[in-house]
């Protein structure tokens, strides 16, 4: 690459996430201010909190190092797809590898843990090295291919997408929802160290809740909208390329009035994310279906861009049970419950749902305020679900319908900066 191209790509890099670290926007990085809850949850997690600024500026260089070399651009795009399809077989095995460690550890017949699981270890570090030498090229291609996507749906200026569509596969921070105790609401959310045991995670929650009188919860995380964008290191493609796609309209969005707003309303941030899931789906699955087309989704929905962090069923449910139907009536009772002052009386219903969950298949660790509070957000697939009766998100994908195409439907959610915005879109015209 020419120093004078390496040069403008440094300082693209450069300037795009610095400016972004200043709005830092989408999956869990600004925090929903309620009150004071999140001055008052904040010496609580003050240890743990997760350095969003260092991890950016360390990405930042991983970027300029892959536009230094521009490799992709010397490759077929068969190379391409190969050396991406490389990556993930090779977190594949890592995953496996690290599966096979618990399971050792988990092993009550297993006595000397470290013999047991030598080989192991010393098979997932190799598999982690390998993956680390390959990542940087398996990015660039990717990225390149997610826009030029967004290029072909109109969604550029001049061939290119503002910003760049730049992400870097990590390990993710874990984030503490709070909610209070008398309404579904987000209240607090707080990104802390994703390498926290879950001991620890249960002892923060519960600390936070009894400490404040709210609902908590500490949740995993698919990606977030930092520039480059974290996406969790994972070896699901094609949940990954959806990822990719949603983080990029975090990250629009920030430059237009619904992102700007986003922590101003929850019904703002049901837009937004509603929005980055209605993109990233529709982006990812063109992506797939163009460079990986046996990877691609067929006519059923696509996969929910937290669906690797939902509860799944642990053996398959009986054909009857709707996972989404039961989760939609739940959310429903629950918020009738609170809205007639029966808290306690609510929380004891979810506790008897969750076990009712757990005894279909779905390993749902806590149910309550603050998980609807967090997953309900995510509003894009038809038939209820967390969301419960919100409005909110059969209205965004009214306007995705309504709409020609995906440039036209982001270009005009993305004015909006209140809900009643967006219904008097809808209504109908006199």
């Amino acid at each position: 690459m020419p120093i004078r191209a390496f040069l403008g790509n440094l300082l693209n890099w450069l300037a795009w996430g610095l400016i972004l670290i200043a709005f830092l926007a989408g999956d869990a990085l600004q925090p929903v201010v309620a009150q004071d809850i999140p001055s008052r949850v904040a010496p609580y997690v003050r240890k743990i909190e997760f350095d969003f600024v260092g991890w950016t500026l360390d990405a930042i260089g991983v970027k300029v190092a892959e536009a230094s070399t521009g490799e992709q651009a010397y490759l077929s795009p068969a190379d391409r797809a190969r050396q991406v399809r490389h990556y993930f077989d090779l977190v594949g095995k890592l995953e496996q590898a690290q599966a096979d460690i618990a399971a050792r550890y988990a092993d009550p017949a297993i006595t000397d843990k470290l013999a047991a699981t030598a080989a192991l270890r010393a098979s997932a570090a190799s598999l982690q090295a390998q993956a680390h030498e390959v990542q940087p090229l398996a990015e660039a291609v990717l990225q390149e291919q997610i826009a030029t996507v967004f290029a072909e749906e109109g969604l550029a200026v001049g061939g290119q997408t503002i910003p760049p569509v730049a992400f870097h596969f990590t390990n993710l921070p874990l984030t503490l929802i709070v909610s209070p105790r008398n309404e579904i609401k987000q209240a607090a959310n707080v990104p802390i160290l994703g390498d926290l045991p879950l001991e620890a995670q249960v002892s923060l929650e519960d600390k936070v809740a009894q400490g404040l009188d709210v609902s908590t919860l500490v949740v995993g995380l698919g990606g977030i909208g930092t520039y480059p964008t974290m996406i969790a290191q994972s070896s699901y493609f094609s949940w990954v390329v959806t990822v990719g796609a949603h983080e990029w309209t975090h990250n629009y969005l920030t430059w237009h009035p619904l992102g700007l707003n986003y922590e101003t309303s929850p019904e703002l941030r049901t837009m937004n994310e509603t929005t980055a899931e209605i993109m990233g789906n529709e982006i990812g699955a063109l992506v797939l279906r163009r460079y990986y087309p046996d990877e691609a989704p067929g006519q059923a929905p696509f996969p929910n861009i937290l669906r690797r962090n939902q509860p799944s069923a642990a053996t398959p449910s009986a054909p009857a049970f709707d996972f989404q139907t039961e989760m939609h009536a739940t959310r429903v009772q629950a918020d009738a419950l609170l809205a007639q002052g029966k808290v306690s009386e609510a929380e004891a219903y979810m506790e008897q749902r969750r076990q009712f969950f757990w005894n279909h298949g779905y390993q749902i660790r806590k149910l309550n305020q603050a998980y609807f509070a967090f997953y309900g957000a995510y509003a894009a697939e038809a038939g209820g679900g967390a969301q419960g009766a919100d409005p909110v998100g059969p209205a965004v994908l009214l306007l995705r319908r309504r709409s020609p195409n995906l440039r036209l439907f982001l270009d005009t959610i993305a004015s909006f900066s209140s809900f009643q915005q967006l219904q008097q879109a809808l209504a109908p015209q006199p």
